[in-house]
């Protein structure tokens, strides 16, 4: 098979298509054809040779990705036979190996994709959609809400535009330009606004009347948060899921005592509950989206310009989930 290798940590051009061994499933694993892999930005620190939140890089050479969706195409021992020849998705955990033509992951990890539902949108609810589910734990979104997202044309930002406008919320829309502003106009937002203008606030002040914001969904930090935050009225409540004005190399959420929550890692599961809470998320997205509301924006890129998708991703270049289909 063909898979994206990544000998030693640095730039994007580190990722090459090479040929590899086909992968063969061990016990209670299953392989699988791949059709897309999700990108994530994650990815792309790990490529730098930054762990972020993960316990440890992995070791080289790898093939890098943790996100999947295809054709369950062979199977280890012990598992249900009808797995055999279904649409599956999956999220690999802390192993790699999803940019690749085949992947293998064990059987528990799968889940059948609904519907009609294609693969790149598959794989994007695996990861990102599970996230904007938990985040949206943190919050009741409905009538009478003014939902603020910032990098509302990025994966989760366009996923949480859905689900406010859904509940029936006002929904306003940050993105960086006239394109990525015209997609979030388009996935729903009452507003979308350019937050490169310096006049963004002015815009949404003037658009909202009076009202103030609910929530700010933030994944972005820096002085779009901090201009984010000060449109929220009393109690109004800044989730924090994400800082990617600093990356992980550098510096940390904005956060104002009272207001902030920092909503991810083992306080995002301890609110989904059932015995995997992951899984739970991931079957709420996936259960949404089968409803054709809950549809993740996706930039795709086929599998041998992986290192093309990682520069469009650090630069911004992308709206929605970045999905490598090989």
């Amino acid at each position: 098979m063909h898979a994206i290798r990544l000998h030693a940590f640095g730039p994007a051009e580190n990722l090459v298509l090479e040929r590899v061994e086909d992968p063969r499933p061990g016990p209670g694993q299953v392989r699988v054809a791949v059709r897309a892999a999700g990108v994530h930005l994650l990815d792309t620190s790990l490529r730098e040779g930054l762990r972020g939140p993960l316990p440890e890089l992995p070791a080289l050479p790898t093939v890098p990705g943790r996100e999947i969706a295809g054709v369950v195409d062979a199977l280890g021992e012990g598992v249900d036979g009808s797995w055999l020849g279904r649409r599956a998705v999956a999220h690999l955990g802390f192993a790699p190996g999803g940019y690749a033509e085949l992947a293998v992951t064990d059987a528990g990890r799968l889940h059948e994709i609904p519907g009609d539902l294609g693969f790149a949108e598959a794989v994007a609810l695996i990861g990102t959609g599970r996230t904007a589910m938990g985040i949206l734990q943190f919050a009741e979104v409905g009538p009478g809400s003014v939902a603020v997202v910032p990098a509302a044309a990025g994966g989760v930002g366009t996923l949480l535009v859905r689900y406010a406008k859904h509940a029936g919320a006002t929904v306003v829309g940050l993105a960086g330009g006239p394109r990525k502003t015209a997609l979030v106009r388009a996935g729903g937002a009452d507003l979308a606004v350019d937050y490169t203008d310096p006049g963004w606030p002015a815009e949404v002040r003037a658009h909202l009347d009076g009202t103030a914001a609910t929530v700010v969904f933030d994944g972005v930090g820096g002085d779009v948060a901090r201009e984010a935050v000060a449109l929220l009225g009393p109690g109004g409540k800044h989730l924090v899921f994400g800082w990617s004005a600093e990356g992980f190399r550098d510096g940390g959420p904005y956060l104002v005592e009272g207001v902030s929550e920092q909503v991810l890692g083992p306080v995002m599961l301890s609110r989904a509950g059932g015995e995997n809470p992951i899984r739970t998320l991931e079957t709420r997205a996936l259960a949404a989206a089968a409803e054709g509301w809950f549809t993740p924006a996706v930039t795709r890129f086929p599998l041998a310009e992986a290192a093309a998708a990682h520069r469009a991703l650090q630069t911004r270049a992308t709206v929605g989930k970045v999905v490598l289909e090989p």
